[in-house]
């Protein structure tokens, strides 16, 4: 098993499984933590929205041009934003650590 860090809007650090293939939307469903992911994966929404962590930014392949359309719907916006569900964990990815946003902005809600 392959394990992911989310940082929580608290702060609280909650470390937990993955499998590899599962996407970063994926794996916070799988474990009840605060990701809403309102268009299912479909790349339609921004509520999956994360905040990768520095260190591990440039291990992720490049966004593609749909997902940084995308992310400039999301709030609280960083220089290491990327969409969860467009993160999908490997073994080069083992320990990933990414941050939820203060806030999320439903872009299917306008």
């Amino acid at each position: 098993m392959l394990k992911v860090t989310f940082i929580e809007r608290d702060g609280a650090a909650r470390e937990v499984e993955a499998k590899a293939g599962q996407t970063i939307l994926d794996i916070a469903h799988a474990h009840g933590i605060d990701i809403e992911g309102a268009c299912e994966g479909a790349m339609a929404c921004s509520t999956c929205h994360v905040i990768v962590e520095p260190d591990w930014f440039d291990r992720l392949p490049e966004p593609s041009e749909d997902e940084e359309d995308m992310l400039d719907f999301a709030s609280c916006l960083a220089a290491t934003s990327r969409l969860g569900c467009q993160i999908e964990v490997t073994n080069a990815l083992d320990g990933l650590v990414v941050r939820l946003p203060r806030e999320v902005r439903n872009a299917l809600l306008g």
